[in-house]
């Protein structure tokens, strides 16, 4: 039985439903504050800390913490307790490796099957994505929540006729996991991006039932991704893509 000291106040003999309902409400929030940075990568995750912060119980809290264990943002340390996942170049790497890999056989299976019907959901979902996109420029801080849900759903609309279940299963996973990457690559702005463009051309090639080309551009976009992080986060990194970017200017 729950020890009195370990619930918040007024969660006494909370139903079932409505205790489900905090699990949710603890564990978006923890999963957006991580997301968003207020805890680093690696913090000790502390349970009476978060069920105070969160006006929770702690079996509440461990729960929520539990979720963002099976979805790999956060770590056990066995009788210790929980942590961020950490994050390296390297753990980005192989998730944008995987992702071109397995993205890019999933469009190309969807550009082959896609109706009508799959192309008025990409052309719906490229047009909501494009604008939040004219507010990202402007106040990426404040846009870039509803950019990441609008960039989920558009990428996901490009692969929707993709017949593999077992490929929308990872590229879900994947592209979850990358979330904190992309939003660390966005808050860093290390070299110039035109996001529109890059989204704007895998759309056109799609609508043109291109698979070369579409695939192409989808993983030069998912690629370009890594780039701008390791820009930021590898000493010498950006010296050398500013060289190498000269060298291909010159006529």
């Amino acid at each position: 039985m729950e020890a009195a000291s370990d619930r918040a106040v007024g969660e006494f003999d909370i139903p079932s439903k409505a205790s489900k309902t905090l699990v949710e409400g603890a564990y978006a929030t923890l999963r957006r504050e991580i997301l968003d940075g207020a805890f680093e990568p690696g913090a000790k995750l502390r349970t009476e800390e978060l069920r105070t912060r969160y006006n929770v119980s702690g079996s509440t809290m461990r729960e929520a913490l539990t979720r963002l264990l099976g979805e790999a943002l956060v770590t056990s340390e066995g009788q210790r307790g929980f942590r961020v996942a950490p994050a390296s170049i390297e753990d980005f790497r192989d998730l944008t490796e995987v992702r071109k890999l397995i993205e890019t056989e999933a469009l190309r299976q969807a550009i082959s099957c896609g109706d009508e019907e799959w192309e008025s959901q990409i052309v719906a979902t490229f047009y909501r994505l494009s604008k939040v996109e004219e507010r990202l420029a402007e106040d990426p801080v404040s846009a870039i929540s509803e950019f990441e849900e609008r960039n989920r759903e558009f990428h996901r609309a490009l692969i929707a006729a993709c017949p593999s279940r077992w490929l929308h299963h990872f590229i879900g996973l994947l592209f979850q996991q990358s979330e904190r990457y992309r939003r660390m690559s966005m808050a860093k702005r290390t070299i110039p991006r035109d996001v529109h463009a890059e989204h704007k051309a895998i759309f056109d090639a799609v609508m043109a039932r291109d698979a070369d080309l579409a695939s192409k551009l989808t993983a030069d976009h998912i690629e370009r991704t890594l780039t701008v992080l390791r820009v930021a986060l590898e000493p010498g990194e950006k010296s050398r893509c500013n060289a190498k970017k000269d060298a291909q200017d010159r006529p």
